[in-house]
This record gives C-alpha cells, sequence and structure tokens, in this order.
C-alpha cells in the first residue's frame, strides 16, 4: 500500500517584532490513502512571546476567546439597560436619599437624648442645690435653737439622749452636751463652676448616671437624717424641761394648798427687788413652729415658777439644823419634863450637840433676838404674811432685831438655856401667832425635793 506523505508549511523566520503574535500553522495537503487512510493532525495554536512559544489547542482558545465576547456583550447589555431604565437609577438614588435621611434623623435623635440628658443634669443639680439650701436653713435654725436650749439652765441634765444606730461611730461616741449637737458639712462648689466642669456635648451611661444621682440622694439623705437626729434630740429636751417644770409647779401649789395657805397674799408679801424697765410683750410669730410654741410656755411657766420660788422662799419648809433630823420631843401635849404633868408643847425638839450652827428656814426679818422666859436664849423671825419662827435654847445669838436674814443663815448655836434638859434647839412655827406643827411644813419641804 502506497503511503503520500504529509506536506506541512514550514513556520516562516521569527522576527525581532513579532512578539505576542498568533502563528497559525498551514494544513498539509491530505495524504493519498492506499489500504487505511489516516486522520489528519489535530490544528494547534501558538503564542510566542520574547522568544517562548506556548501551544494550546482549539478548544482552548475558542473558550477563551467566548468568554471574551460574552463579558463584553453583558457589558453592552449593562449599560444599555441602566442607560434606558431611569426607574432603576431613581429608585437607587431614593435609597441613597433615604439612608441620607435616616442616618440625619439617628444623628437628630442622638442630639435630642443629648439635650434632655443635659437638660436633666441642669434639672437635677438645681434640685439638689434647692435641697442643701434647704438643709443649710434648717442647720442654722437648730443651731439657733441649741443656743436658746443652752441658755436655759433647767436644760442641764435634763436631756435624754437617744440610742445609737448600728454601725453609726458618731452616736456611738458620747459627747459632752446634747444640746451643742449640730450638722457640719463642706458646701459643695458653686452652680456655675460645676456647669462649666461639666461638658453638655457628652451623654453620660445610664450606670453613671444613676449612680451620680444616687451619690447626691445619699448626701443628702445623711444630712437630713443627722439633723432630724438633732431637732428629736432638741425636742426631746424641751419635752422633758417641759414635764419637770409642770410636775415642780404641781408639788410647789400643791405645798402651798396643803399647808392651808393664801397664794395671793403670800405674793404680795413678797419684797421687791429693784428691777424696772419698759414693758414689751412677749408674741409669737405667725409662721412660729412647735419648737417656738413649746419653748415660748416653758418661758411663761419659768417665769410663772420663778414667782412661785420667791414666794416659797417666804415658807419655812427647811430643816433648821444640819444632818439627819431626830425630835426628843414632839409637838402637842406631852409630859412636863420638869413637873411631870401633861402640857402643851408648842413645837418640835431636834436633839443636836452644843455648838451645831442653827439656821434660819425662810426669808424673813428679825423681830426678836435675846433672853425669853423658859426659851433662853431665843431668836424670833417674821416671814411676813402672819408666819414666823422661833428658836429656843440657843447658847449663843449671832443676830440682831431688825436684821434680814436669809434662807440657812445662821442665827445662833445650839445650846440648853432656859428651861431646858439638855442641849436641843426648840423650834416653832407659827401663823397669826398661833404654834402650828412644824412637822406639817417641814413634809412640805420633803415633797418639795423629792421631785
Amino acid at each position: 500500500m502506497s503511503k503520500s506523505s504529509a506536506q506541512y508549511s514550514h513556520y516562516p523566520q521569527h522576527h525581532p517584532h513579532d512578539h505576542g503574535r498568533i502563528l497559525h500553522r498551514r494544513p498539509a495537503a491530505p495524504a493519498a490513502v492506499t489500504a487505511l487512510a489516516l486522520p489528519a493532525a489535530d490544528d494547534a495554536y501558538t503564542i510566542v512571546h520574547a522568544g517562548k512559544q506556548v501551544r494550546f489547542g482549539p478548544v482552548v482558545f475558542w473558550i477563551v476567546v467566548g468568554t471574551v465576547v460574552l463579558l463584553g456583550l453583558w457589558s453592552a447589555a449593562t449599560a444599555t439597560y441602566f442607560a434606558f431604565r431611569d426607574d432603576v437609577l431613581t429608585r437607587l438614588i431614593a435609597r441613597q436619599a433615604e439612608m441620607q435621611y435616616a442616618y440625619e434623623d439617628r444623628i437628630a435623635e442622638l442630639r435630642a437624648k443629648v439635650d434632655r440628658a443635659t437638660s436633666r443634669q441642669l434639672l437635677d443639680q438645681e434640685q439638689f442645690d434647692q435641697k442643701l439650701d434647704q438643709i443649710m436653713k434648717r442647720q442654722t435654725a437648730l443651731e439657733s435653737r441649741a443656743t436658746a436650749l443652752g441658755a436655759m439652765p433647767d436644760v442641764t441634765g435634763s436631756i435624754p439622749r437617744s440610742a445609737p444606730q448600728r454601725g453609726d461611730a458618731s452616736q456611738a461616741t458620747p459627747k459632752p452636751s446634747p444640746i451643742s449637737d449640730t450638722v457640719i458639712f463642706v458646701a459643695p462648689p458653686d452652680r456655675e463652676a460645676r456647669l462649666e466642669s461639666r461638658a453638655p456635648t457628652v451623654v453620660a451611661p445610664p450606670t453613671s448616671q444613676f449612680a451620680r444621682n444616687n451619690g447626691f440622694d445619699n448626701v443628702l439623705a445623711r444630712l437630713t437624717n443627722s439633723l432630724d437626729q438633732v431637732e428629736r434630740r432638741q425636742m426631746a429636751a424641751l419635752n422633758a424641761v417641759e414635764e419637770s417644770m409642770d410636775s415642780r409647779m404641781r408639788r410647789m401649789r400643791g405645798v402651798v394648798s396643803d399647808l392651808g395657805l393664801n397664794l395671793t397674799h403670800l405674793e404680795a408679801a413678797v419684797p421687791r427687788s429693784a428691777m424696772g424697765g419698759p414693758f414689751v410683750p412677749v408674741k409669737l410669730t405667725a409662721n412660729a413652729g412647735p419648737f417656738e410654741k413649746q419653748l415660748y410656755r416653758i418661758n411663761t411657766t419659768r417665769a410663772e415658777m420663778d414667782r412661785l420660788n420667791r414666794t416659797l422662799a417666804l415658807v419655812p419648809y427647811r430643816k433648821p439644823v444640819i444632818g439627819e433630823v431626830e425630835f426628843t420631843s414632839g409637838f402637842g401635849v406631852r409630859s412636863d419634863p420638869f413637873l411631870g404633868r401633861p402640857a402643851m408643847h408648842t413645837g418640835l425638839d431636834f436633839r443636836a450637840a452644843s455648838g451645831d450652827p442653827v439656821r434660819v428656814t425662810a426669808n424673813g426679818k428679825v423681830v426678836s433676838a435675846g433672853w425669853s422666859g423658859g426659851y433662853g436664849r431665843m431668836v424670833e423671825v417674821d416671814h411676813g404674811n402672819g408666819l414666823s419662827t422661833r428658836y429656843g435654847h440657843l447658847s449663843e445669838i449671832n443676830v440682831r432685831v431688825g436684821e434680814i436674814v436669809k434662807i440657812g443663815q445662821v442665827v445662833g448655836l445650839v445650846g440648853s438655856t432656859g428651861r431646858s434638859t439638855g442641849p436641843h434647839l426648840h423650834y416653832e412655827t407659827r401663823i397669826e401667832g398661833e404654834a402650828v406643827d412644824p412637822q406639817k411644813f417641814l413634809r412640805a419641804g420633803v415633797r418639795l425635793s423629792a421631785g
């Protein structure tokens, strides 16, 4: 079988300027088939670049070419679609504008939150300042009340102390005087300085705002609680003083009533001291609180009690001797120590040693000072309003007639002069010249001192 040789076109001489050119191989002439026909060789493509050759088949070549063509067609179609479809561009622009508006709304909302937060901070600060001003005014009022209480002599020792609170170190420490309790604190900086130091464009986190508000509230609560404690102690002090005065006033009036004395007559007999001045009535202001009203009542009661004290200073209800009282003979009918027959004893005989001081039992004026029969050496003091006292059997007299004597002044010394069996003091109390039982007055004195 003859076989024709395949003829191939020769490759042209490579030229230096032919870089990147694709050389097409010219197909050879078909070979003569004598017995069995052989297929022709596949076409191939060669890319020559910088002296290097890359061969690839037609399938790959056309895939690449087709891809490039499809991309070009897709770009042309897309450009044509967007060029002739204005609604798509409009929607894109509208969506962009919507996003921009939403962003601006968000910014406006954030700015509103900043403004609200700043306004809330300013309002909270203003409220804090107002509450702080109220606390400072209240503290000033309590300090003035403490001064008023300190000027009252009846307050000393009559103020109950409140029980200390758990964990309160200031309450656990005893203080020298309850009426001096005041709240001392340092006021915060002025409002303008605080506002300048605050950044109004920054919104603090809710937890920080909450913590700051809680801090202010805690400070105000502590100050208010401290002031409340001081006020309660002051009111307790006033209540104690008022109750003490009322109780003493009742006892003093009761003593005068029990003794059968006329209080009006006793007051008229009180000598007037050298004093004077214009009359200025005491008035309560329209906005006076419970403290001021109670203080007014206490001052009124004290003035009345002072008048009663001056009146009772003329009533002989005190002991004429110092120490324990021991009677050797009581008031009334007894057996006469010298004759052994019943006789009236017009006073009390106090056991005492010779030379012991004898003290006057009420304010008065000495009307007798000398020897007086069975009394021996005797001193008689007129207390006014028909009241008088006698001190007998004295060994020595220390006053003279006409002398003004005060409560507790020594008028003589215990002795055994006159009709006496031994050293003792014979003490008498007389009303309108009639002898009465001195124990009645002494019991009244015990009742007054017991309160």
